[in-house]
């Protein structure tokens, strides 16, 4: 069986997903039960897990036997801050060391301060997380993060919510290639499409909220996301046949065709 494995913990989907800007927790509910995501990511400094008693809690609308919750740190701009915020978590689900971080350099692009992240990184796993990181798309960044101790590296695509697509497979295949962990794209799929090619790269796993949480029907986006990823990784798996120019062969052998029939002319 083909098996994504995630610091101790091994799963058989290589779909992630986001729990925000969902109408509401019913259709986060549905949305992830028709991806058949096994982990689902959440802001804690934007979702109520039990801190706000007096608001729905998502924990209520999510199987806990079947999904495993990752933490992330959307919204801290600083490395103390998403420090802390995922103490915070691991205080909230009782121990819960699986996590994703990512700092934000600014509030308009949300790309990736990568040297607070580094900072930041450095500190959770030696506080014993597991840590899953977001980063830039830079082969250096990427390494120094698997280095540090990080359990996964997770490069943008394109930036968070633009649905634009991997916008450099260059960067990603060099990331791709050099890694010993898990490498996972990280914002900025828009449709099924891309996340095919990023499977088909070599991803291990895709991350997508606003892909599905922003299309006209996310239930049935949902469906294509976790198709297309499945669709991906069994094409990178088969090895596509090699790209030719000017080089046609026919499907099918011409040995032992019969000869054309000669037609007389008047």
């Amino acid at each position: 069986m083909d098996i994504l494995k995630l610091g101790t913990r091994s799963f058989q989907s290589r779909l992630i997903v986001g729990t925000g800007k969902y109408k509401s927790f019913e259709e986060t509910r549905l949305a992830i039960k028709g991806s058949s995501a096994e982990i689902v990511t959440v802001a804690i400094r934007r979702t109520n897990l039990g801190q706000h008693s007096k608001e729905d809690n998502l924990l209520d609308f999510i199987e806990p036997n079947q999904t495993t919750l990752l933490p992330n740190t959307a919204g801290c701009y600083t490395s103390k801050e998403a420090v802390r915020t995922l103490r915070l978590a691991r205080e909230l689900l009782d121990g819960h060391d699986l996590v994703k971080l990512e700092v934000l350099g600014d509030s308009q692009t949300l790309f990736p301060n990568v040297s607070e992240t580094l900072i930041a990184a450095k500190q959770l796993v030696k506080d014993g997380f597991q840590v899953m990181v977001y980063t830039s798309d830079d082969p250096i960044v990427a390494k120094q993060l698997e280095d540090l101790g990080c359990i996964a590296i997770m490069p943008l695509a394109s930036l968070i919510g633009s649905g634009m697509g991997i916008l450099n497979p260059w960067n990603l295949g060099i990331i791709i290639e050099n890694a010993l962990v898990p490498v996972i794209v990280d914002a900025g799929v828009g449709t099924a499409s891309d996340a095919v090619i990023a499977m088909e790269l070599g991803c291990d796993a895709v991350l997508m909220n606003t892909a599905i949480a922003a299309a006209k029907d996310p239930l049935l986006m949902a469906r294509a996301m976790k198709n297309a990823v499945i669709a991906g990784r069994d094409a990178f798996l088969a090895g596509r046949m090699p790209k030719k120019r000017y080089q046609a062969s026919p499907s099918s052998p011409a040995s032992g065709m019969l000869p054309q029939m000669q037609t007389k002319s008047a």
